[in-house]
């Protein structure tokens, strides 16, 4: 995506060294010291540089999505303020422009939590048999800390705990369990499956049933005193850009490191990026600005490459795990920032499995403007799944869902009913821009008028054979999609 290389001297030894793990101990032990950006030569801050964009864009991108979500009131995609429940009787669309790669699923209900205070209580109620629900609990460090729901603990009803990183407490009786977060700022995204337009009232009642409480209310005791106010910076896609290293900055007083980050950040320390520290871009020279702005492009093509190289790809579909906790990342920020670049706030594996397609069976780069596709599973060889799984298509510029003729951004698992079988049992999906004629729409995925890419996601995917697991060596393949004749 980028013609843009690594390569030459303490560039590609500060990056190799602390981005990829490589031995070499000069490079490490420079990058470590302490000092001033003016100190830093400009090879190592470019490098440093580089890095730190491909450690901080989950972090900033987080932060980007709090902020429109539960800070900025006057933005039309806000939800809710801190520690309250927004439901959404709904499915996204293509008017949801905050998270790219939006699920079009499950209708969803999120609260950003602020735990600075105190934990908070989420509540569950009991959600029928055969009804996939889970409840998704995100940090600030785009680590996924937990789950609550069908697969992860029952269709039951119950209270759990969620506690931030300085939190000293004993569990309390009545709470199934405590989850910790490594930032006290966390997302919970619930998601409850949708079975057609006709069930949104059901999945209305199970969404009253989720509650979010202090802990103090739960115990009925007195509240402890509130957390000081924060300044939060306002943040928008074009600031992102030319402010990155100033919110990195802001965010990671909120993102208390772990061992495997205490590098990093005395890498970042030594640009001025990092607690306690303000780092501002406009007073740099110019030199050191085009280093940093080089650095951040460097990153972006290490992500991009991760992709590229570093997931398997079958039948054009890239294969892989984006997504976990701390031990499953184990400071491994390239693996972090490419599953954040391609879809924010994705699930661990085992909770749903992503393939990502940006190609044809052939390699060459879906557009809907040049060819129309199809898409086709042999019979009862559908995504094996124990909840449910769908086709999902995007417009690969804004990486968002798109306005098209019949309000149809996907086909899942529950809409099987109402496609058409082939004569042999299989089942074709037709990507195109323009309709494929009245006897085949059901079938139709409609694509935009240019370059797109589809995700199929896998809920709660099977674990015994076939399956998809573990991403990118499972049995299960799937189908490659293919310009129609």
């Amino acid at each position: 995506m980028s013609n843009i290389t690594i390569h030459k001297g303490l560039l590609c030894a500060v990056v190799a060294a602390l981005l990829f793990g490589c031995d070499n101990n000069d490079a490490t032990s420079e990058a470590g010291k302490t000092s001033s950006t003016a100190t830093t030569g400009i090879e190592e801050t470019r490098a440093i540089a580089a890095l730190g964009y491909i450690y901080g864009l989950p972090l900033v991108m987080n932060y980007a999505v709090t902020y429109e979500y539960a800070i900025d009131q006057n933005s039309d995609q806000f939800k809710a303020p801190f520690n309250q429940i927004k439901n959404e009787a709904r499915v996204f669309t293509y008017k949801d422009t905050a998270i790219v790669t939006p699920n079009s699923d499950t209708p969803y209900s999120m609260i950003w939590m602020d735990l600075r205070a105190e934990p908070l209580v989420v509540s569950v109620p009991d959600v029928d048999e055969g009804r996939y629900y889970a409840v998704q609990l995100e940090d600030g460090n785009a680590f996924n800390f937990g789950y609550i729901g069908s697969r992860s603990t029952g269709n039951e009803a119950g209270d759990f705990l969620v506690v931030g990183p300085m939190w000293q407490g004993e569990q309390p009786a009545g709470i199934k369990k405590v989850f910790r977060a490594s930032t006290p700022f966390v997302l919970a995204i619930f998601r409850t499956q949708l079975f057609n337009p006709e069930d949104m009232p059901n999945v209305e009642k199970i969404q009253a049933g989720y509650k979010a409480q202090p802990l103090s209310d739960f115990l009925g005791q007195p509240a402890p005193p509130p957390a000081p106010a924060i300044d939060f910076p306002k943040i928008d896609r074009e600031s992102m850009q030319t402010s990155f290293f100033e919110y990195l900055d802001f965010i990671m007083q909120f993102a208390p490191a772990g061992p495997e980050e205490e590098q990093i950040h005395a890498a970042l320390a030594r640009i001025g990026v990092g607690p306690k520290k303000e780092f501002d871009y406009s007073e740099l020279s110019a030199e050191r600005k085009a280093a940093v702005s080089m650095g951040m492009k460097i990153g972006e093509v290490a992500i991009w490459d991760h992709l590229e190289g570093k997931v398997k790809s079958v039948n054009g579909w890239k294969i892989g795990s984006y997504f976990g906790d701390r031990d499953f990342f184990k400071g491994n920020w390239r693996q972090r920032a490419a599953g954040t670049k391609v879809g924010i706030f994705g699930n661990d594996a085992a909770e749903a499995a992503y393939l990502l397609a940006m190609v044809d069976d052939d390699g060459d780069p879906l557009d809907g403007g040049r060819h129309n596709y199809t898409l086709t599973f042999a019979a009862d060889e559908y995504p094996p799944v124990n909840a449910f799984w769908s086709v999902t298509i995007y417009d690969s510029t804004t990486q968002l869902l798109f306005e098209n003729p019949i309000d149809r951004y996907l086909v899942n698992s529950s809409m099987l009913p109402d496609l058409k079988k082939n004569a042999d049992g299989s089942l074709t999906l037709y990507i195109q821009k323009d309709s494929p004629g009245a006897d085949k729409e059901s079938n139709w995925l409609p694509a935009a008028d240019g370059p797109v890419y589809l995700v199929m996601r896998l809920y709660s995917p099977k674990t015994e054979p076939p399956s998809i697991l573990p991403p990118g060596r499972g049995t299960w393949e799937p189908p490659g999609i293919v310009i129609a004749e």
